[in-house]
């Protein structure tokens, strides 16, 4: 082992044992998880498949922590898969390395190798997740991040009897990996999932009447507060108890103003933690999980269910059903997302940027490219401000910190490079261009975003996710974004704080957010289509003056390429 790895893995050992100098042994954690990945045959849909997992589970194993722990997740690729999981959500401060999406932070864990996860949940608490991020392997690879409080510290909210985490997700008959692939030699779409699940299952389907889903038991007369995660790939989906309200209490771990709905809509990517009085004296009622899409986009347009089981209610009772919202209901969905207003308490203040440094403006679509393998002769893209990422052959991180030439370029677009009315008559034009380009952020300076869908091909609800970082919704709206007119009804005051965020269908959001975290920073649409189609960049963050406003060396374990 050379001298600067050892170096830099006592640097972490004393980092660690530092932060411990300063709270008591009961608060300072450090939390140790075992992640193996490994091949595991499962039963979905009447039908058996091999498919990835982590420790035999899917979902995989939730990781329970407290605000302030340090965790550390030994990951072991038993598969012939190249490998590397996300912390998604996660600040990261100073600890890219651990973030996770292959070919930015790290190189991937190739088969048979290990490496270590190593981060400090600071100021965090709530539900995140976990997942792969590497080719489509999250479809299966991923699982719930769940940070308590710090010991004697209540929610600020009633307290529940009971907690649950519940994770949406999708299922495919055929080899997910297989999919991808045919679609990405074809240049066309891949196919849609099979189904949605919770928790793993899809409930009963016309194909597999057999096969029962999920089941929660209930008290009666509780409060139980459910940890809701998509980790669909493609899909944003909306989620309803029959007969019962859902009290929203949180957002991608940031509290809410809580506020009452019989409805929630949830990306790829966010979480959501609602409370559910169980105020039925008994019985049996229907959750149903089922997809949003209000563009001409083909979807699974199956829904997933499982059952909300008050106790002492036989098996054999009938299920109070419920119907969920039309697959194209944009005022249910609207009307969600403007509900959302950060707490913006003393305990909990919604820090939002007045001041700000760079004002950027990102458009966001679909393209058309040439592509002289594919039957057709071109091949659907994705793209923000026209520019369609390509993926580096080693890690951006280790580019940007070990100052590697010839990976990527710093000269990423900050406005599209020609303006056009977006949202109405496109350009005949749709061809985009190709390239590692990256955004350079001085540390500590603060950042508008803002980014406007497109009718390129079709207009599509793009839910983007910024590693590193929270950030907080200051606007959205349709059509195109006035920047003279706009601004004026922005909301400094108690905008929700999230880390993903869905760009609606024809129209714009705008995001605040400081740079107080150097190292290279991955934005992308969370829907996987979109990602492997190249609607992704990065930013890179610079060091500030002092070493506490620098990035970390990498661990000695770091995966090669």
């Amino acid at each position: 082992m050379s001298s600067t790895r050892i170096m830099a893995q006592w640097v972490l050992v004393l980092l660690i044992f530092a932060s411990c100098m300063f709270l008591s042994p009961v608060e300072c954690i450090v939390r140790h998880y075992k992640f193996n990945v490994v091949m595991n045959n499962v039963t979905r849909m009447c039908s058996t498949k091999p498919i990835v997992t982590v420790n035999g589970m899917f979902p995989g194993p939730t990781i329970v922590a407290r605000e302030d722990d340090t965790v550390l997740v030994k990951v072991v690729n038993h598969v012939n898969y190249n490998l590397s999981i996300h912390w998604h959500g996660i600040r990261q401060l100073r600890t890219g390395w651990a973030d996770g999406p292959a070919f930015i932070t790290q190189c991937p864990i190739q088969p048979g190798q290990v490496y270590t996860y190593n981060f400090t949940l600071t100021g965090q608490r709530g539900t995140l997740l976990w997942h792969a991020h590497i080719l489509w392997l999250r479809a299966t690879v991923h699982g719930g991040i769940v940070i308590l409080p710090k010991r004697g510290v209540p929610y600020p909210f009633p307290a529940p009897h009971k907690e649950e985490t519940i994770i949406l997700g999708e299922w495919w008959k055929s080899d997910v990996e297989a999919v991808v692939n045919e679609a990405m030699k074809s240049g066309a779409a891949p196919n849609v999932s099979d189904a949605h699940t919770i928790n793993g299952y899809p409930g009963s389907l016309a194909s597999c009447p057999s096969q029962g889903g999920f089941s929660l038991p209930v008290h009666s007369g509780k409060i139980y507060m459910l940890r809701i995660i998509n980790a669909a790939l493609n899909e944003e989906l909306f989620f309803k108890i029959a007969g019962h309200q859902l009290t929203v209490v949180e957002v991608d771990a940031t509290y809410v103003k809580p506020f009452k709905t019989d409805t929630i809509l949830i990306a790829p990517g966010q979480t959501t933690n609602v409370l559910v009085n169980t105020n039925c004296s008994s019985g049996k009622y229907l959750v149903a999980a089922s997809p949003f899409m209000d563009s001409p986009i083909t979807v699974d347009n199956k829904t997933a269910t499982a059952t909300l089981h008050y106790s002492g209610t036989l098996a054999s009772a009938r299920t109070t059903l419920t119907t969920p919202p039309p697959q194209n209901a944009t005022h249910i969905a609207t009307n969600f997302a403007e509900s959302l207003r950060s707490l913006n308490s003393k305990e909990y203040p919604a820090k939002v940027p007045l001041k700000i440094d760079s004002s950027l403006f990102f458009t966001v679509g679909l393209g058309v490219n040439p592509c002289a393998t594919c039957p057709k002769g071109n091949r659907v893209v994705a793209n923000i401000n026209n520019v369609t990422f390509v993926m580096p052959k080693i890690s951006l991180l280790q580019a940007h910190f070990f100052n590697i030439k010839g990976v990527f370029t710093d000269d990423f677009p900050g406005n599209p490079p020609v303006q056009f009315n977006y949202t109405g008559a496109q350009p005949t034009n749709l061809q985009t261009t190709k390239g590692t380009r990256l955004y350079r952020i001085p540390y500590n300076s603060t950042v508008q975003l803002v980014l406007q869908d497109t009718g390129m091909i079709a207009p599509e609800n793009h839910p983007l996710h910024l590693h590193g970082f929270n950030f907080f919704e200051v606007g959205r709206g349709i059509g195109n974004f006035n920047p003279n007119q706009d601004p004026k009804k922005f909301n400094l005051v108690d905008p929700v704080e999230r880390n993903t965020i869905a760009v609606p269908s024809g129209g714009w959001t705008a995001i605040r957010f400081r740079a107080d975290n150097p190292g290279v920073w991955f934005l992308h649409c969370h829907l996987e289509v979109h990602t492997s189609w190249g609607l992704k960049m990065a930013f890179i963050v610079d060091n500030g003056k002092g070493p506490n406003e620098s990035l970390l060396p990498p661990p000695p374990d770091l995966p090669k390429c």
